[in-house]
């Protein structure tokens, strides 16, 4: 299959906005205007709860692992996280909702399973940790992108580590919004870990 084709695949498996589908389809609520109005998994678990931010979650990993795998079951021979960014991307700049989408941890976290599974339990054992430490998502995912990228060069993969850098810098960027209200003290908790919302 062209190339091309794998990519607009992808971007639409990726534009899918999951959490606002959800809240819309099976709660009757647009999530985007509660909360944070970040149309992701964590937005999604806070306003509609933990059995819609579960589906919402596992639909993001899914669409990068779906769009990753494409160029492989396809028999193409470019890499399958040339595909897999295009989901990302799909993501971030979503089609069906005027292209303002998530922040890009879940779908990265999809790519990363159909590529290198081990890599990811590694991401996903630090995010909690972390999580349970801080009990706020954005700091969680912050840190853990960036060690993400840190330990992506114990893979022999040039190009998975490159790709997961600049894609660790755009989530990076993406959360802004998170630091400055980090920096305020005024950034969300989550009713889980030490210093739990449960605990206010």
């Amino acid at each position: 299959m062209n190339i091309l084709v794998l990519m607009i695949i992808a971007y639409l498996l990726g534009s899918i906005p999951s959490g606002v589908w959800i809240g819309k389809l099976l709660y009757h609520k647009d999530i985007r205007e509660y909360g944070s109005g970040n149309t992701g998994a964590t937005n999604t678990f806070r306003i509609l709860g933990a059995k819609a931010g579960t589906l919402a979650l596992i639909i993001d990993v899914m669409k990068g692992t779906l769009a990753t795998y494409l160029p492989i079951w396809l028999g193409s021979d470019i890499h399958p996280i040339f595909i897999g960014i295009f989901a990302i991307l799909g993501h971030v700049f979503p089609l069906y909702i005027k292209f303002k989408g998530g922040k890009a941890v879940a779908t990265s976290a999809g790519v990363a399973l159909a590529l290198h599974p081990i890599f990811l339990l590694i991401f996903v054992g630090v995010f909690l940790i972390l999580l349970f430490t801080t009990s706020i998502v954005s700091i969680s995912s912050i840190l853990a992108v960036f060690f993400a990228a840190i330990g992506s060069f114990f893979i022999n993969d040039p190009i998975f580590s490159t790709i997961i850098w600049i894609v660790a810098l755009l989530i990076i960027y993406l959360h802004r919004e998170n630091i400055n209200r980090l920096r305020d003290g005024t950034e969300s908790k989550v009713p889980f870990g030490l210093r739990s919302s449960k605990k206010d």
